[in-house]
């Protein structure tokens, strides 16, 4: 489900017109539907109702403090990865005992931190910063909740960049060390409690096989620690993909119907359905990561069009927006479907290269994609773009970030103000 679908010929956001928005606020400009979030994060908590559990967003995905405060309103807990991000949380509402701090490289700083505000836990990448973890809780006479991140070695079959469930990616123990480990904590780390055991395979999976092979893989593993070490929880990571493409549509019964059962992407349900079964009689709250489910359907990038540019090999519609604003494509070859705000009223598609103005090669959004006709001066959307979209971007060639809005309804919220160009030199001596 996503709020945003063609109304009276123009592209809408709930009840708000994207275009009035352009105009308003001017482009580019991220756009979030407060009532996708909503429906996503209830329906995945829906999902888990037969078992002791806690959606923890995974904040790194979209970490507005709106969106935050939406979230922490509705129960949720939060998945972080850095200090700022617990500032963020705190500051949003949110509540430090539901915190997970995750991460290869927490700094000493960001433990010290993390331990006087009471988070539920710290998710241990390796040995050594469980040793360090216990010797900086020992300095502040605390003791510092944990859980070791297991490698169970298994393969998302994801992008590259968002695969880490293997072996030869850097996050976790692995899989064969993890008895030792605790083992270990509990003869020689005092002020470490290891309260349960952590795993996350990649991001944006569209199948369930992934899931289950890793989940039953570990399970002997967490039931074995549960009798050895009383460790509570289980958190089983997030990972869960959305529509990229065609993701206008897919919101319709009639577009999920067409697709053939390998088409079909991963539902929360089916996701619940094969999981719950496995985990139920475990005796351990189970905590799940989600970040990009949450969000990714939830928003849209608008930009308008500046200039077309025909070449003897190419057609470029160049764009007001860029890879600073949304670095998916450049990064690790992201798809966002395209469409022009106004809707088209006829099946002709031209291909074209959608660029920005950034002074890099790499400034696209698509590449010899057909798509529908737009012209300079006319605005088009960036679909699924409220995941790694803004939390991502940066000042590169010193452009100001874009504003952010939040819709609800019939309201429209600016949630982040745009930058100026004061802005961007402040700080700077």
């Amino acid at each position: 489900m996503h709020g945003f679908s063609y109304k009276n010929g123009e592209l809408f956001c709930e009840d708000v017109s994207l275009q009035s928005l352009a105009e308003e606020h001017g482009t580019p400009l991220y756009v979030y539907s407060g009532g996708t979030i909503t429906d996503h994060f209830t329906r995945l908590d829906k999902a888990l109702s037969g078992v002791s559990h806690e959606v923890a967003y995974a904040v790194k995905a979209n970490s507005n403090l709106s969106v935050l405060r939406l979230l922490a309103s509705k129960g949720a807990g939060f998945d972080i990865v850095s200090g700022g991000e617990l500032f963020r949380v705190i500051k949003a509402g949110g509540d430090p005992a539901h915190c997970t701090f995750a991460g290869v490289g927490k700094t000493r700083e960001e433990i010290i931190y993390a331990l006087e505000k009471g988070i539920y836990s710290f998710n241990v990448e390796s040995e050594e910063e469980l040793r360090y973890l216990n010797e900086v809780a020992g300095e502040l006479g605390k003791i510092a909740p944990a859980a070791v991140r297991v490698n169970p070695n298994v393969d998302a079959k994801t992008h590259k960049y968002i695969s880490t469930g293997k072996s030869e990616n850097k996050f976790g123990v692995d899989f064969g060390r993890i008895a030792d480990l605790y083992d270990s904590a509990a003869a020689e780390m005092p002020n470490v409690k290891m309260r349960g055991l952590q795993m996350h395979i990649g991001s944006q999976l569209t199948s369930i096989d992934p899931f289950i092979e890793a989940v039953e893989k570990v399970i002997p593993l967490v039931t074995a620690l549960k009798a050895k070490h009383s460790i509570e929880f289980w958190s089983i990571g997030g990972g869960i993909g959305i529509v990229y493409q065609d993701s206008l549509a897919s919101g319709s019964p009639d577009w999920w119907s067409a697709k053939s059962d390998s088409e079909r992407p991963l539902t929360i349900e089916k996701y619940g359905e094969e999981l719950v079964p496995r985990i139920k009689d475990l005796g351990l709250k189970i905590l799940l990561e989600p970040g990009r489910y949450i969000v990714g359907n939830a928003g849209a990038l608008i930009t308008r069009c500046l200039y077309e540019k025909k070449g003897s090999a190419k057609t470029f519609r160049i764009v007001d927006a860029a890879m600073n604003d949304l670095i998916r494509p450049a990064l690790y070859e992201g798809h966002h479907d395209i469409v022009p705000l106004k809707e088209p009223t006829d099946g002709e598609l031209t291909k074209v290269d959608v660029v920005g103005p950034i002074c890099e090669s790499g400034d696209f959004f698509c590449q010899d994609r057909p798509l529908p006709d737009f012209r300079p001066g006319e605005n088009i959307a960036l679909m699924s773009a409220g995941a790694y979209g803004f939390t991502m971007a940066s000042n590169y060639n010193s452009r100001p970030l874009p504003a952010e809005i939040l819709v609800e309804g019939e309201d429209a919220t600016v949630i982040r103000k745009r930058q100026t160009l004061e802005d961007l030199i402040a700080g700077e001596l």
